[in-house]
């Protein structure tokens, strides 16, 4: 393993894929700064991770200045290389039960949220003249998957986004892509998906099982790698068990 002075940015850091990602980078050498809007989280994520190549710094996505404040005050930690947006919510609802106030909510958090910790991240980055953005969508914001009107309109904004701000800041070398998951076992999706719901969700999955986050970290971490990936950007990678791939599967 090679020890890195840089740093990466994870977003959604204490929980979750986040997380996953976090201990992921951390084996491969990495500084990361975990950052996350639960105190509680960040707190038992130091406690767990207990390293000093980690730092647990509260961050609210929706918050422009707090994200800027937070990257300002951990400028000591190391220069910033690479950022994985992966705070998100989800919640699953029927188009007709989907009102505006969630709509606005679901763009504010998963769209607007990455947008602008991406575009903090990538001052930074441009002042370098290199850096990696992964920003984490949904197979549910390529597909139309029930009663993700809101959950799916926010995460394939996300990929659109990752197009753009890859051809956007190709020139001062910031590659950006994006990786799209199927469904994978956190607490986020434990309390999205239903019983039902994860019923159909495991008989549409050509490998008939949930993802554990840590599935997605060797293909986060090629991403942020220069060394291993420096000629893509604006691509979308799904790691989704073959969801969308599949047609017609065997019963």
């Amino acid at each position: 393993m090679q020890t890195r002075q840089e740093t990466v940015l994870v977003t959604g850091g204490a929980s979750g894929i986040g997380l996953s990602v976090t201990r992921g980078l951390l084996q491969e050498g990495w500084k990361v700064l975990a950052a996350d809007i639960s105190q509680e989280a960040l707190d038992a994520a130091a406690e767990a991770l207990a390293c000093d190549r980690v730092r647990c710094v509260r961050m609210d996505v929706c918050d422009e200045k707090q994200i800027s404040d937070a990257l300002a005050a951990n400028d000591d930690f190391g220069p910033l290389a690479g950022l994985v947006s992966s705070a998100g919510i989800g919640k699953e609802v029927s188009f007709f039960d989907t009102d505006a106030a969630l709509m606005r909510r679901m763009l504010e958090v998963n769209l607007i949220g990455t947008f602008n910790v991406a575009k903090q991240a990538a001052l930074r980055m441009r002042e370098r003249g290199q850096g990696s953005i992964v920003n984490i969508a949904s197979v549910s914001g390529i597909r139309g998957n029930v009663d993700r009107t809101a959950y799916g309109a926010s995460k394939g904004g996300v990929i659109t986004m990752t197009r753009v701000m890859a051809v956007e800041l190709a020139e001062f070398g910031i590659r950006v892509n994006v990786v799209a998951p199927g469904p994978v076992n956190t607490p986020l999706v434990a309390k999205m998906h239903s019983a039902a719901s994860r019923e159909v969700w495991t008989r549409m999955l050509p490998q008939r099982r949930y993802a554990e986050p840590q599935e997605l970290s060797g293909t986060i971490d090629w991403l942020l790698d220069e060394r291993r990936s420096s000629y893509v950007t604006g691509q979308l990678i799904c790691v989704d068990g073959g969801f969308t791939a599949g047609g017609i599967l065997r019963n």
